[in-house]
């Protein structure tokens, strides 16, 4: 038996889709329609989306395109999903986590907007953190660091005491280039090398251990 992983912290960021929000039905419908439309292949884009905003995959699959047409794109894509909340379902563990972070300083750090990951993680039935980074909040998308340095920032807790909970490559490589530790969650997460990785949060539990500092055992 494996004994757990021990990490110490003073807050925790944590990402949605594919994290606390099992979105991918959602996620695959959306891109592979896209997909067909500009004569891509379906399967190669989804190695692509996950974990950044839309309009920065569409710059990765469509490099030769304007970026106004992007994000004209990306906001009709997010009105889509938006409204499509078939098949969302919470990561097992999701909502036991987020009750057990109580007093533990913590934000969500999302590639969605406002709206959407209002929608997603209502539809999952989880409640949503205080603090909130969402798609609006931000500059630049995943893999970029901005939002989880943002998130740390509004906690008021410096990179290097705070753990991310990740299952992109994209958002993987974000946490690691802010400074932080980062917990794989999922079958995607492996690939990526984080600090550990378990299949979902059933296993993760974090404990106070005093003076603002709080123990996250994972495994």
């Amino acid at each position: 038996m494996t004994a757990p992983t021990v990490l110490t912290a003073r807050a925790l960021l944590l990402d949605m889709d594919g994290t606390l929000v099992n979105s991918d039905a959602v996620v695959e419908r959306i891109w592979r329609r896209w997909a067909d439309r500009h004569g891509l292949d379906p399967d190669e884009v989804l190695k692509v989306v996950h974990g950044r905003q839309g309009y920065a995959s569409m710059a990765v699959l469509l490099p030769d395109r304007p970026v106004e047409h992007n994000l004209a794109d990306n906001a009709r894509m997010l009105a889509e999903e938006t409204a499509d909340m078939d098949g969302v379902l919470p990561v097992p563990g999701a909502g036991e986590f987020l009750a057990s972070l109580t007093g533990v300083p913590h934000a969500l750090v999302t590639s969605a907007d406002a709206g959407l990951s209002t929608a997603r993680m209502a539809a999952a039935g989880l409640a949503l953190p205080d603090v909130r980074v969402t798609a609006e909040s931000v500059g630049a998308s995943k893999p970029d660091p901005e939002g989880f340095l943002k998130g740390a920032a509004e906690l008021g807790v410096a990179a290097a005491d705070c753990v991310v909970f990740e299952d992109s490559g994209a958002g993987i490589a974000a946490g690691r280039a802010a400074g932080m530790r980062v917990v794989g969650i999922g079958s995607r997460a492996g690939a990526y090398e984080p600090d550990v990785v378990v299949p979902d949060l059933t296993s993760v539990r974090v404990e106070a251990l005093g003076d603002g500092v709080f123990q996250v055992r994972v495994g």
